[in-house]
């Protein structure tokens, strides 16, 4: 995927240090299934502004391991966002579930507890639904699989708190009731909005007592629930969260059901079928390749390494350039090319109006000329 900039910037700029850590303590450990827990942190007063929120967004913890920058991992805020016109969280709440031989989440699950320091990234990411921004009545729908529930709770519980004119309908994929995330906190809302909060679940491996018969979701069965469970066509945004194969099988459902692309949101937690990257290797004879990033209001030129990206590149002067998992998904090295050619390898965080608009994703991006400028600020 080339990507060139365009010729009038169409983005706002970012706030400030948008890439910054800041030590938090764990406030309380909570065990929601045999492979996932929720982590609560708690917000010294000071940083409260720092860690303001909008529902949906996401936190970057990082390990501190001798000898190394650490590990980072991103997982989204599942508590409500504050309001606009109140201070910051105290508390924040992020969803962990167990990653067969990931780093972080195996320590997660074994070895953080009460009273533990994390580094914390502040909030980032753009699968959001501010409250303030919902047209009166609006009605919104989300389709998620397994842990994708975890930012769409924060959604919910916010737009629904602030918005009494607005409805919601939750469809959830689970393999089965035990291995549900935030079971309780999703019937609590049931209870607190019966009448504007729709609950839909399906289990794939699990026969329930009522409701869908068990089976995965995809395209086809999307397709044909769909419809028979609300009207498709009045519904003002959907928000599609969970692992690669359920997002672009509900992405391809609602296609066919006529929805507009516009009113599709996406974030991906899982891309196990998706091609592996392939670094770019400049050609033979090419003249040497440099970047000139800004980022927090300052800006730099390096070289660019045959076959390195452009966040590796900046990276090796700038070690607080924002990034996360380095596999083209969670989007929190997203920058905005100013000038020269690039090649994303891989994008699943970024969305059609983003590219468009001249933004990247660091980590996957190569330069194809011999000068590149990317912002990190916009």
């Amino acid at each position: 995927m080339a990507v060139s900039p365009p010729s009038v910037p169409s983005a706002p700029v970012r706030s400030a240090r948008h890439g910054a850590f800041h030590p938090l303590t764990v406030a309380a450990v909570d065990r929601l299934t045999d492979d996932s827990v929720a982590l609560t942190l708690r917000v010294p007063e000071e940083l409260r502004a720092e860690y303001r929120h909008a529902p949906g967004q996401h936190l970057t913890l990082r390990r501190k391991a001798p000898g190394s920058t650490g590990t980072r991992r991103t997982y989204s805020i599942c508590s409500p966002a504050p309001a606009p016109d109140g201070p910051g969280p105290e508390l924040l709440r992020v969803g962990v579930r167990l990653v067969e031989g990931g780093e972080f989440s195996t320590f997660a699950h074994k070895e953080i507890a009460a009273g533990d320091v994390l580094d914390v990234m502040v909030p980032a990411g753009r699968f959001v639904l501010e409250p303030s921004a919902a047209p009166a009545g609006g009605h919104y729908t989300a389709i998620v699989g397994g842990s994708g529930i975890t930012p769409v709770l924060s959604i919910v519980a916010s737009l629904l708190a602030a918005r009494p004119d607005a409805r919601f309908c939750l469809v959830r994929s689970d393999r089965t009731a035990a291995s549900t995330m935030f079971l309780e906190e999703v019937a609590d809302l049931k209870n607190r909005w019966p009448d504007r909060f729709q609950l839909v679940t399906v289990l794939s491996r699990e026969e329930q007592e009522a409701g869908l018969p068990s089976g995965r979701l995809d395209e086809e069965r999307l397709t044909e629930l769909l419809p028979a469970l609300l009207p498709v066509s009045r519904v003002t945004g959907w928000f599609l969260c969970g692992p690669y194969g359920l997002v672009q099988g509900a992405q391809r459902a609602l296609g066919a059901l006529g929805v507009s692309r516009t009113r599709v949101h996406e974030e991906i937690f899982h891309v196990e079928d998706a091609a592996p990257r392939v670094p770019a290797a400049a050609p033979a004879g090419a003249a040497s390749r440099r970047v000139t990033a800004r980022l927090d209001g300052r800006s730099g030129t390096w070289p660019v390494r045959d076959g390195e990206s452009l966040l590796d590149a900046v990276l090796r002067s700038r070690a607080d350039a924002p990034y996360a998992c380095k596999g083209g998904v969670c989007g929190t090295c997203r920058a905005f090319l100013v000038t020269g050619e690039v090649r994303m390898d891989r994008n699943f965080a970024l969305e059609s109006e983003e590219t468009e608009a001249g933004f990247v994703l660091a980590c996957q991006s190569h330069a194809v000329t011999e000068d590149v400028e990317i912002d990190f600020d916009r």
